[in-house]
């Protein structure tokens, strides 16, 4: 009990630092949450287009344009090519498509004749070439079965017109979702800044000459002395934790009500407990409280943008998640990138999940007993 009554004191000593701190971090929390309000969902668009004819506007050729006006933007631009490459390089139009001269009487005596174009090379001109190219299938198809023109052409408007309708089979709230393995993301970081500043800040004062003195001289074992401590620490790691759960159901909603927020909680939960023995670890072996401020960058910033916490996996390099794999950040945002995923929750969908938890327990473990042996080198020394 001296321990920990120890440990309240200093740690109500250091409470404004705390409070401040704590403060600064939930800000940002809730200024990235904000920002991230992002739809990801496909919205079609159309591509700006330029036709040049040289062939009678008539038949297939007028049928041909009349699919493309439908289709996309057409744009009007002067006809020479020193404007219209200037409109393609300043993106001013996508895709530019040339009209041979007697297209429609070579496309009727079946000689295929080639429709030149100019593309940006981005999305919406591939949009404009998929556009153009399923036209141009499409009508060498009826034209090789059917002899008339009029006939032709109603088959393929009536072809072109079918559209393909997408049933929707996911039940997943998938904005909610990804605002919330956003929010447990960044608590990557929010958790680890925490519990490194102020359990290195409350360690360090426990390394003062005189308490370290008493606590050496004391009967209280070593393995004790830092069991009581670690669980001490774990306390106020548990109310920073519980705090920011609090937190996600204010920010994140009705999802975290649902067996998926049950699971982002427990991951974070396993990671809180980890984050304290990473702590523990650290402030065990510092002893410049003027030092924590730039280890709090190199930690809890430096594992954060390598394991994804601010930018998405996705968008980071092979090599840089190789490197990730040693921190238990990887593990944690790599659980709650699945999480968001999971459409069906039984043993097997979430076999992956329990095993990141069970290596950030591995870590957990590891770091006690490397804080062990680090005391008990430190306290032979003294």
């Amino acid at each position: 009990m001296t321990v920990f009554k120890t440990f309240l004191k200093v740690l109500n000593k250091c409470k404004v630092t705390v409070i401040l701190y704590t403060a600064i971090l939930i800000f940002f929390g809730i200024f990235n949450m904000q920002t991230s309000d992002t739809n990801m969902n496909f919205v079609a668009s159309k591509p700006d287009v330029l036709i040049i004819n040289q062939d009678k506007e008539e038949g297939i050729t007028e049928n041909l344009i009349k699919y493309i006006k439908e289709n996309s933007n057409i744009i009007e631009i002067q006809n020479n090519e020193q404007a219209i490459n200037d409109a393609l390089f300043y993106r001013d139009v996508n895709y530019i498509i040339y009209i041979p001269e007697n297209y429609r009487e070579d496309f009727l005596n079946g000689k295929n004749p080639e429709i030149e174009i100019k593309s940006t090379g981005d999305y919406q001109a591939s949009l404009a070439e998929m556009m153009l190219e399923r036209y141009i299938k499409v009508a060498n198809t009826y034209q090789k079965n059917i002899n008339s023109e009029e006939e032709m052409l109603n088959k393929i408007n009536d072809t072109l017109s079918k559209q393909i309708e997408v049933e929707i089979t996911s039940k997943l709230d998938v904005d909610n979702l990804s605002n919330a393995t956003f929010y447990f993301n960044f608590a990557n970081y929010s958790i680890l800044a925490g519990c490194v500043y102020v359990i290195c800040l409350i360690l360090s004062s426990f390394k003062e000459q005189n308490v370290a003195k008493r606590t050496i001289i004391s009967s209280t074992n070593y393995k004790k002395y830092n069991r009581i401590l670690l669980l001490s620490n774990a306390l106020f790691a548990c109310c920073l934790w519980i705090f920011y759960v609090l937190l996600s159901f204010v920010l994140v909603g009705e999802i975290m009500f649902t067996s998926h927020g049950l699971i982002y909680i427990l991951n974070s939960f396993v990671f809180t407990m980890c984050a304290v023995t990473i702590a523990f670890l650290i402030g065990n072996l510092i002893n410049n409280k003027n030092a924590i401020n730039g280890i709090v960058n190199v930690i809890a910033l430096g594992s954060s943008f390598l394991c994804g916490s601010f930018v998405s996996m996705e968008l980071l390099p092979d090599s840089v998640l190789k490197i990730a794999h040693v921190l238990p950040s990887y593990y944690y945002i790599s659980s709650n990138e699945m999480i968001k995923e999971l459409e069906v929750i039984n043993f097997e969908t979430l076999k992956p999940i329990i095993t990141n938890m069970g290596i950030i327990v591995v870590f957990l473990i590891l770091f006690i007993v490397i804080t062990n042996v680090i005391t008990k080198k430190k306290r032979r020394i003294g």
